[in-house]
């Protein structure tokens, strides 16, 4: 869809702005069909409590997120539906009370799936409840009277902590999807260089394509969601199923950033997470690897970790970061990401990256320390030994 921006007028803004009534971000003027000032504040402040990106603009991402917030947990009656899973606010809701008291629904993604619907007929067992695995009046009584029923620690860290402890820390057949940003219709940013034009589509195919090859030179599994020159750009939501069809252990997305002001530069990581501090810690750890390797070995500026709510990291089942890797409208990054030897170290300091992931915390080792080519060599070893 065409992004709805400040100036439009129509049935549309009408309804955008009745949600953001409803959500106590508008006061209620009778709503009116006028994209003004306060609406454009109303939809930053909606898109920053979302961690989605804010840009006071409602594209198809703030759009359904919107959809969704219309939900309050206990206004209808949750279930698992087939073949389109009942989506809202309230299944999020729902979703990050199970895994306060210990029940495990994955990711919050506010999507009513299969592992959702078994949390809570889990629930519904020891409650003595039907288990049936939809949440009604009966349910939310039941979920309003308990407190939390884990302590000392957050349940789906612990979770996800124990599943990347007993993977063990070899690398050797373990399945990455790398996510070359954009393509096709999309192509990103593009810079005007001199007689040069820098795209962000094919320099990020570029680092896909190395780490392609550096992990899959480790023994791991690689998939890109793209080819250099698609037809069409895949929408983020089939990126993220096509990683979870594959039942990959990582997923790493590569972008480059950009800002009207080419003094703005560095890198920055993001992995997933919402404003009230249910996050994925796996890929919060992931992203704080990544983000400290690529200082580390590049010298780029360090922009920090950031928890999102992006489709991609949201609908992906495992652990998921996007890399801003430099800002393409900078003189400074620019000049460094065209050059392939550069580009190689972001590749190295990933590599790295995923590789410290799968130590335990107490046997990590200092950023910047591992040489990815004996990573390589490891595996030539046993290939010549078998």
């Amino acid at each position: 869809m065409r992004p709805i921006r400040p100036g439009d007028r129509g049935p549309a803004v009408t309804e955008i702005r009745t949600v953001l009534t409803g959500l106590d971000l508008l006061p209620p003027d009778g709503h009116g069909d006028d994209f003004d000032a306060a609406t454009e504040r109303a939809v930053r402040a909606f898109q920053q409590s979302r961690g989605l990106s804010v840009d006071g603009r409602v594209g198809t991402e703030t759009w359904q997120a919107l959809d969704a917030a219309r939900w309050r947990l206990g206004a209808r009656t949750l279930y698992h539906a087939v073949p389109e899973p009942l989506i809202g606010e309230d299944v999020r809701s729902l979703q990050e009370r199970l895994l306060e008291m210990g029940y495990d629904t994955g990711r919050a993604d506010a999507v009513y799936g299969v592992r959702t619907a078994r949390a809570v007929a889990q629930f519904q067992r020891e409650m003595g409840l039907k288990p049936d695995g939809s949440c009604g009046p009966h349910t939310m009584g039941a979920l309003r009277r308990l407190g939390r029923k884990v302590v000392g620690g957050r349940p789906q860290w612990l979770r996800e902590s124990d599943a990347i402890r007993q993977a063990g820390p070899a690398l050797v057949g373990r399945t990455v999807v790398i996510d070359p940003g954009h393509g096709g219709t999309d192509p990103g940013m593009v810079v005007p260089d001199g007689p040069l034009r820098w795209i962000e589509a094919d320099l990020v195919h570029d680092l896909a394509s190395r780490l392609e090859g550096r992990l899959a030179a480790a023994g791991v599994r690689v998939q890109l969601t793209r080819g250099p020159a698609p037809q069409t750009c895949l929408p983020d939501a089939d990126r993220a199923q096509l990683a979870n069809s594959l039942g990959a252990d990582v997923f790493i997305s590569l972008h480059t950033d950009g800002h009207a002001n080419p003094a703005a530069n560095g890198v920055a990581t993001y992995h997933y997470g919402t404003d009230n501090g249910v996050t994925s810690a796996t890929g919060e750890r992931l992203a704080g690897l990544v983000q400290r390797e690529i200082v580390a070995r590049t010298g780029l500026r360090d922009c920090r970790t950031h928890a999102k709510a992006w489709d991609l990291l949201r609908l992906t089942k495992m652990p998921a970061v996007r890399v801003e890797v430099g800002y393409l409208t900078s003189p400074e990054d620019r000049g460094r990401l065209v050059d392939p030897r550069f580009r190689d170290r972001v590749v190295e300091a990933i590599v790295a990256a995923v590789q410290r992931m799968y130590f335990p915390i107490e046997r990590d080792v200092p950023t910047g320390s591992i040489d990815v080519s004996e990573l390589r060599a490891v595996v030539a070893a046993g290939t010549r030994t078998g």
